[in-house]
């Protein structure tokens, strides 16, 4: 086998095309995720200011849980083991809490408790909705 057999990328298992829809979906579901999440829990805890920051809220969570949330992961590991995985909803709060301090007025959560629900309500839903819609994008 020669070398440039070894190095040749096959085109058909990398299709970007397909990668970029379920990118552009996966947003689109987060954005639907924090609109329902502050229908619900309008006067308990959230506030989103309207569809225009619900979308640009869902860029930022989705680029703070790729790059953000591992480190996370990784330092409260500890935590999380000793209390046997009922820790882990503190790693989405303060995510959450980040996606506050930079969206400023126009996305607000309040409160431990309100954050803590939130962002349990806003895992579960949009797992969810990633199995329902997400992951039958490009099949």
């Amino acid at each position: 086998m020669s070398k440039t057999k070894l190095y040749r990328i096959d085109n058909d298992k990398y299709n970007n095309r397909e990668d970029l829809l379920k990118f552009i979906v996966s947003i689109l579901v987060y954005t639907a995720v924090l609109l329902i999440t502050n229908y619900l829990f309008k006067w308990r805890g959230i506030y989103i200011d309207n569809t225009t920051s619900a979308l640009i809220a869902a860029l930022i969570l989705s680029l703070l849980n790729y790059t953000i949330k591992p480190l996370l992961i990784y330092w409260t590991l500890p935590l999380t083991i000793l209390t046997y995985g009922i820790a882990y909803p503190i790693v989405n709060m303060i995510i959450l809490k980040i996606c506050d301090v930079l969206m400023g007025y126009h996305f607000d959560v309040y409160g431990f408790w309100s954050l803590f629900c939130v962002s349990i309500f806003i895992s579960a839903l949009k797992m969810f909705l990633d199995n329902l819609i997400t992951k039958k994008v490009g099949k």
